[in-house]
């Protein structure tokens, strides 16, 4: 896949907005090459907002790459549950719609699925991997800061993340797991050549 020139995003929260447009903006998508849908407040859980509208969404972008290089991400909170089974939910979600599972090398859509919540991210990348109280994903760290607090962290995990997912880039050893997978899902959506 070509560079895009377009790229949807279905999320959660706006915090996963945040995060993720930052991450656009630093890999060289502009505002107007971005269309970034929220789950909409206090009508139910984002996670099952996210999961209905993403068969919906992937009809879209994979119709759209057909003629213009298309990426798409979704954005999801693994909470208790596993990231495969979040995963799993999704492709049931084509499934339910009669779409195809995705395809690694032709579907330009990234699952990014972090255990527990996005702040398990945001806490791990704009540490660098390197804190003095290792981030896990056995703990929920969603309440541990203020809105403040995390929207200052935002900068700096959406440039670590864009950095990691560089060719070549060289990754911690104590990578958490999710965001290992996340990584890996990353170049289907925006190419590494970026």
């Amino acid at each position: 896949m070509s560079s895009p020139s377009f790229v949807f995003a279905l999320v959660e929260d706006q915090r996963q907005e945040q995060f993720i447009y930052r991450f656009l903006m630093k890999a060289g998508i502009g505002p107007h090459q971005m269309r970034i849908e929220v789950s909409p407040s206090g009508e139910g859980s984002g996670e099952q907002w996210v999961r209905k509208n993403f068969a919906r969404q992937a009809r879209i972008c994979r119709a759209r790459n057909a003629n213009n290089a298309t990426g798409m991400f979704v954005l999801l909170d693994a909470d208790k549950q596993s990231v495969q089974k979040h995963l799993s939910e999704l492709d049931a979600a084509l499934a339910a719609e009669n779409q195809s599972k995705l395809d690694p090398a032709h579907d330009p859509i990234a699952r990014l699925i972090p255990k527990w919540s996005i702040e398990t991210w945001i806490l791990f990348l704009s540490s660098n991997g390197i804190s003095a109280t290792p981030v896990s994903e056995d703990i929920p760290y969603k309440g541990s800061k203020t809105e403040k607090q995390w929207n200052e962290l935002i900068p700096q995990a959406s440039e670590t993340l864009y950095a990691w997912s560089r060719p070549a880039a060289i990754l911690p050893e104590n990578l958490i797991d999710s965001l290992r997978r996340g990584l890996q899902e990353i170049p289907r959506a925006l190419p590494v050549g970026r």
